[in-house]
């Protein structure tokens, strides 16, 4: 068992639980009710169901190689993902000059990120 990669699957599942129940009512529901464009909007919700599915298999994948040891792989190939998204997470904040917590998805990413890192080293 590798606590690092349950804290990084614990972290993961509470993102896809914030993103779900916190973000659809807060930016899924507004974007449908929107006048944008038919293939926008549906690119856009389309995108968000991604996310939910991806932030999932996140937790899944972690809690996977923290319980079998060959599982190194999954665990690479989460950190990863997370790696990617914080960077992009940041950099978007930074290119169109946002606040921190205007966007705040960064907040579990900057944390699963180095969860995965050393969960994968030890």
């Amino acid at each position: 068992m590798n606590i690092y990669l349950i804290l990084a699957s614990v972290f993961s599942f509470l993102g896809w639980g914030v993103h779900t129940f916190i973000g659809t009512p807060e930016v899924a529901r507004p974007l449908l009710e929107s006048t944008m464009q038919p293939v926008p909007k549906y690119t856009n919700y389309y995108c968000w169901h991604l996310i939910t599915m991806v932030l999932f298999a996140m937790g899944a994948g972690f809690a996977y190689a923290a319980f079998y040891p060959g599982g190194k792989d999954v665990a690479i190939l989460m950190t990863a993902l997370s790696a990617g998204f914080a960077i992009w997470s940041l950099a978007l904040i930074r290119l169109r000059k946002r606040k921190l917590m205007e966007l705040p998805q960064w907040t579990f990413f900057v944390v699963i990120t180095p969860l995965g890192i050393i969960g994968t080293l030890v």
